[in-house]
């Protein structure tokens, strides 16, 4: 078996799905694009399939048309080693038509859902620390983009 590809269903936006991500995240790429010839559900020339990698995960790019539209029950999980990280991929995704919402989840201008997660936050998490894993919880319930200084206090005691 070849390695798994996520594919994300779009209603003519996948050739620009895929450039914007590719052009977010490094190691990424587009490594190919099929197009509808005359006659399909797009105008001749409208990719119909986009085959590209994030971070050098393979994904896929479909123009199915307006059937299916994204929703939270999917994201992608983007694992961030500092706050500048979280900074430059929160921001990237929400400009543009993009959306904030809660506990570092966002929506891209595409609709597609995705987690900014700083890594310290699943580190204290497998530390067993309950007291301190509960106060970063509920400070990460307060908050949109995630602040990784404001995560490390909360679970230390000290915010």
């Amino acid at each position: 078996m070849g390695a798994l590809a996520l594919c994300l269903w779009f209603n003519g936006d996948a050739e620009a799905a895929a450039e914007f991500y590719t052009g977010l995240f490094p190691n990424s790429g587009i490594d190919g694009i099929g197009r509808y010839g005359e006659g399909m559900p797009f105008p001749a020339g409208t990719a119909v399939m986009v085959e590209f990698h994030l971070g050098g995960q393979r994904m896929q790019a479909l123009n199915g048309g307006p059937q299916y539209r994204f929703s939270e029950a999917i994201s992608l999980s983007v694992p961030c080693a500092s706050q500048a990280e979280v900074d430059h991929y929160w921001n990237g995704l929400t400009a543009d038509g993009g959306a904030e919402s809660m506990c570092g989840w966002c929506k891209d201008k595409f609709g597609v859902s995705w987690q900014i997660v700083p890594n310290v936050l699943v580190d204290l998490q497998k530390t067993g620390d309950g007291p301190g894993i509960g106060r970063m919880f509920g400070a990460m319930m307060q908050m949109k983009k995630l602040d990784v200084a404001a995560l490390e206090a909360a679970f230390m005691g000290k915010a």
